[in-house]
């Protein structure tokens, strides 16, 4: 006999949008369900975030001890051991899931379900045991998966994409990497930087989404000088012996043969199995549902999405806000409530870090752009190098956007992002203390340039000049 379950909530999907998602549910006084086939952990934990930044982290320390002479200290025999960069990732990676799943663990008892669910009805679901679950609202986290284009399916043993690089037992001596998005630009410059002769190429001319031209130049020629970066060109792929061998056409021509090929071309929605033509909610042209990103509510549906399989923002911070608020909403529904999202804040681990934030220079009336060529402290520590550019709104200068790659821009980025979304001008962020020598005040250039672009001027009890010595 088919056993049915029944619960106010369910969610589809063990990561972290749906584990937000059915703490949220359950905190608001709903009965749920939770069901992944494998609970193995977060994809941050392991096969994303955490593990990506430990190679990193080991890419860093690298390019450090080579980097000493400017100080006139001389750092002699530097050798990368590879299989002990792979271990430290491997160890410290599943230290993070080991963690992750121990917090999955502590869900109660009887809330937890393994196995694929799908849809066979708008509030009916069907394990792959036969279960059966009845809900009255339905959240789906079912994640995304890496793309990979036909034409690089054939390499075989010989394929990498970011859920299997951080196997490799050893460094690779050549490494090609398909894809120059947040994935394909962190683990290219990691890689090189430990060692490995990287190409990076894509069929765009554009890196990671970069919007303005002026940042786009500084990170181009950043990346320049640690890869070979072949941009504008078309790929066919095969495998010559031991190798894997590309031919590329387009803005440039040639062939060479690779160890692995990492292939970083997107990570489309987990959509496949869960038979979504028989909720009767509406899709997009690439098959997502459609929904209201303020309630993650398909249409006037019991159903909502909730992380990357929303198609929206894949981060990790924008996953954990939706299985929030997907959570409350499903509890409520059909009462749906609208939350204030976060000010859109990306960051790509480079070296310097790329970040994007908010709104472009299509949507301002006012750009301040700072040169950290010369920025004092950063020319203190060698790493003078990059270009912030502010987007501000007309009459008052408030702050809308930025996109920056700079030293230390990951935590500018935070200030920025935190900024934007209280909705501060660029005076009023002048009237804040910066101290001397830090990175902070290279924001200075840019935000007195949109000051003097506005009405409101910078403030009178302020000193307009640089401190001696800047």
């Amino acid at each position: 006999m088919t056993r049915t379950l029944s619960c106010d909530v369910a969610v589809i999907g063990g990561g972290t949008a749906g584990l937000a998602a059915e703490r949220a549910a359950r905190a608001n006084g709903a009965s749920t369900l939770l069901i992944d086939p494998y609970y193995r952990g977060t994809t941050c934990a392991t096969v994303g975030c955490m593990p990506s930044k430990l190679l990193i982290a080991a890419s860093h320390a690298a390019h450090a001890a080579r980097s000493t002479g400017m100080f006139g200290i001389t750092v002699s025999d530097i050798a990368i051991d590879g299989k002990a960069v792979m271990q430290r990732v491997r160890e410290e990676r599943d230290r993070f899931a080991r963690l992750t799943r121990e917090n999955i663990e502590e869900i109660p008892d009887g809330i937890r379900l393994s196995g694929r669910a799908k849809f066979t009805a708008p509030n009916r679901l069907e394990l792959d045991d036969g279960r059966l679950i009845e809900a009255r609202s339905i959240v789906i986290a079912t994640g995304s998966a890496p793309f990979v284009p036909g034409a690089f399916a054939g390499l075989g043993k010989r394929l990498l994409t970011n859920e299997s690089i951080f196997e490799l037992q050893d460094l690779p001596r050549r490494l090609a990497v398909i894809g120059s998005g947040p994935i394909g630009l962190e683990l290219a410059q990691a890689m090189a930087r430990l060692g490995v002769d990287v190409t990076l190429f894509d069929r765009g001319e554009r890196l990671g989404g970069i919007r303005c031209d002026k940042v786009h130049a500084a990170v181009k020629s950043m990346i320049e000088a640690d890869l070979t970066l072949r941009l504008g060109v078309e790929l066919t792929a095969g495998q010559a012996d031991d190798r894997a061998s590309l031919s590329w056409r387009g803005a440039s021509s040639g062939q060479a043969d690779f160890d692995h090929v990492l292939v970083a071309t997107g990570r489309p929605p987990n959509l496949a199995g869960l038979n979504l033509s028989a909720t009767g909610i509406a899709l997009d042209r690439d098959g997502v549902p459609i929904h209201d990103r303020d309630s993650m509510q398909c249409g006037d549906s019991s159903i909502f999405l909730a992380g990357d399989v929303a198609d929206d923002l894949p981060l990790l911070h924008e996953a954990s806000h939706d299985g929030a608020i997907a959570g409350r909403n499903a509890v409520a529904f059909p009462v749906s409530t609208h939350a204030d999202r976060f000010t859109a804040f990306s960051i790509t681990f480079t070296s310097p870090p790329v970040a994007r934030i908010g709104q472009s220079e299509d949507d301002a009336v006012v750009t301040g752009t700072a040169d950290f060529s010369d920025q004092g402290r950063a020319r203190v520590e060698g790493i003078n190098q990059g270009v912030l550019t502010l987007y501000a709104a007309a009459p008052d200068g408030r702050l809308i956007g930025a996109d920056l790659c700079t030293p230390a821009s990951e935590h500018l980025a935070h200030m920025l992002a935190w900024a934007i979304q209280q909705g501060q001008t660029a005076t009023q962020l002048l009237e804040m203390p910066f101290y001397h020598p830090t990175i902070e005040e290279g924001l200075k250039q840019a935000l007195r340039t949109i000051c003097a672009a506005t009405p409101i001027d910078l403030p009178e009890d302020q000193d307009r000049g640089l401190p001696a010595g800047a």
